[in-house]
């Protein structure tokens, strides 16, 4: 804890090194900006209504209100964020619910092998369940500090700091777990399912 009462973000600037020899992937740039980036643009939504639900080959399926998931034990991480376009930018504290503390809370069942994630604006995208549960993912409703911002993916956004971030869907409304992989909205437009960020795994 810091001397203002709030827990310090855990530092996972150095995840690179499972993957790569640099901190900046190959063919990308670093920025100080935060571009934004959609395939349709910000969705509008009511955070009276609002909900976040799991589905799929889980034990116990759950639904979540706003409140209902931010008061959820959250966790503050720093990390690096890398879009499949060509930017980095570095050191991005996200606040929100670790995706394995998530997954628990469902009980996913033994045959759950991935994981699709649902936005409000219909976007999709897959990972297989043991890339969700790595350090650094998670479901955040926090930036720097402050609500995450709208077009940024607020209320909530995935976060993947090993991937490029078209696998961190935002706006997320569902999460559903799967028994076999599914393609997602880019992957099933040329994107790489894998989306190795060190590998410069762009396009399928």
């Amino acid at each position: 804890m810091t001397e203002s009462g709030v827990e310090a973000a855990e530092d996972l600037t150095d995840l690179y090194r499972e993957y790569g020899d640099d901190r900046l992937p190959p063919g990308q740039r670093e920025t100080d900006g935060f571009p934004v980036l959609s395939k349709s643009g910000t969705p509008s939504w009511n955070p009276e209504t609002f909900e976040l639900e799991l589905w799929g080959a889980v034990e116990e399926p759950r639904s979540f209100t706003l409140d209902e998931f931010r008061d959820l034990p959250a966790v503050t991480q720093r990390q690096d964020f890398h879009c499949v376009t060509g930017w980095s930018k570095f050191d991005c504290e996200f606040t929100g619910v670790a995706f394995a503390d998530l997954a628990e809370r469902a009980g996913v069942r033994d045959e759950a092998e991935h994981v699709m994630f649902h936005s409000l604006d219909g976007y999709t995208t897959d990972l297989p369940l043991d890339e969700c549960t790595k350090p650094g993912v998670q479901l955040a409703y926090g930036f720097d500090g402050d609500d995450l911002p709208a077009d940024h993916g607020g209320p909530i956004r995935v976060v993947t700091p090993h991937k490029y971030a078209y696998k961190g869907a935002k706006w997320v409304s569902g999460v559903e777990f799967l028994t076999e992989p599914e393609l997602g909205y880019w992957e099933k437009r040329g994107y790489s399912d894998t989306a190795n960020p060190w590998n410069e795994e762009r396009y399928s």
